[in-house]
């Protein structure tokens, strides 16, 4: 049984990477608290493994004292000394337990502590490794739904996390097998259960889809100044070139439009509008307000980043968008604070005409 033992420990450091010297010290702690169990709460023992013997021994030890008081504890210098000589008072006398005659609770303790000892190394290891990671996307295959909450369990490399429901696009429907690519958000580092927060609706991950399907976004000739999301529905995502030759738009669009539908494809369909940035508030916010046509853009004298802008009548329902939309995702893009007014209203207000 010891040589299996040890196996097993060369077994997990292969497999699992687990170092054997830590499960040699958590094996030692479970066998510890397994005595412990099993003795009502003494801790007076030492736990000996030697590898190279594959040999694991518990020992329980005794204070040598002239009068014993507490048997659980104490032996008698007498008593002591009738094995060997050497012992006087204050020496520690060790008598070998046998583990198999642990009780059920105790060898279930035992297990606990080596079965926690193995989680917490596969986290630790995890979490070092996702670490440099974190606000990249990784590829991953869907293992299990939750039929009732609807998170997903995926497979990310040789571990498992979990998608939860509201990291998920809005009407994607996973299922098991599929392959997606999700967005590391997080390493929480929590002692008692570290883990990687998974997302598909940040907007960090649109960035990361435009730099793996466009190589002038991946070597900085063309930058992403900023990103507004409504997952599942619509993004806007402002660009700028940093090469005069190379035209942003036309780059992120690709011929005939391939490289924006990829990633419109791994988003389930999310509509995309690339918007072409400026340092100049009004002109960037004309173009966020795509697909509809601006007239004007005027900053207001109340705020530093209030703006005025004005539309043609037929086209304030586009610029305002379904709900809101629109108007809310180049707010959000531009981040600024966006009056849009079509251009009769404006009129008639400057005629102080009340009834438009």
């Amino acid at each position: 049984m010891n040589k299996e033992f040890f196996g097993a420990l060369e077994a997990l450091e292969k497999e699992k990477g687990i170092p054997k010297d830590y499960m040699i010290e958590r094996t030692e702690a479970a066998l510890l608290a397994a005595f412990k169990k099993d003795s009502g709460g003494l801790t007076n023992a030492r736990v000996k493994l030697d590898e190279s013997k594959n040999d694991i021994r518990l020992f329980k030890q005794l204070t040598v004292v002239e009068t014993v008081e507490d048997p659980r504890t104490e032996i008698s210098l007498e008593d002591a000394q009738a094995k060997s000589k050497k012992y006087k008072v204050g020496d520690i006398y060790e008598t070998e337990i046998m583990t198999k005659g642990f009780c059920r609770i105790a060898a279930q303790t035992a297990k606990q502590v080596i079965v926690q000892a193995i989680r917490e190394a596969e986290h630790g290891m995890m979490i070092k490794e996702y670490e440099e990671k974190q606000e990249k996307i990784v590829s991953a295959v869907v293992v299990r739904v939750d039929p009732t909450s609807g998170h997903a369990t995926l497979e990310v490399g040789s571990n498992e996390m979990v998608l939860f429901r509201h990291e998920q696009i809005a009407g994607e429907t996973l299922a098991v097998g599929d392959r997606i690519k999700v967005y590391i958000t997080e390493i929480k580092r929590d002692t008692r259960s570290p883990s990687v927060v998974l997302s598909r609706t940040h907007p960090g991950m649109i960035k990361r889809l435009f730099e793996l399907e466009i190589p002038e976004v991946a070597d900085g000739t063309v930058e992403i100044k900023s990103v507004a999301r409504e997952a599942g529905s619509r993004t806007k995502v402002a660009v700028v070139s940093n090469d005069p030759k190379v035209d942003p738009i036309g780059a992120c669009i690709g011929a005939r439009g391939v490289r924006k539908n990829n990633v419109t494809k791994e988003l389930a369909g999310e509509k995309i509008d690339i918007i072409p940035y400026s340092d100049e508030p009004e002109a960037f916010i004309a173009a966020s307000l795509a697909p509809a046509s601006v007239i004007s853009v005027c900053k207001l004298p109340d705020s530093d980043r209030s703006y005025r802008v004005t539309v043609a009548s037929d086209q304030l329902s586009l610029a305002i968008g379904k709900e809101g939309q629109n108007a809310r995702l180049a707010a959000k893009l531009t981040g600024c604070k966006i009056d849009i007014k079509s251009e009769k209203s404006t009129e008639n207000s400057e005629t102080g005409d009340d009834n438009a």
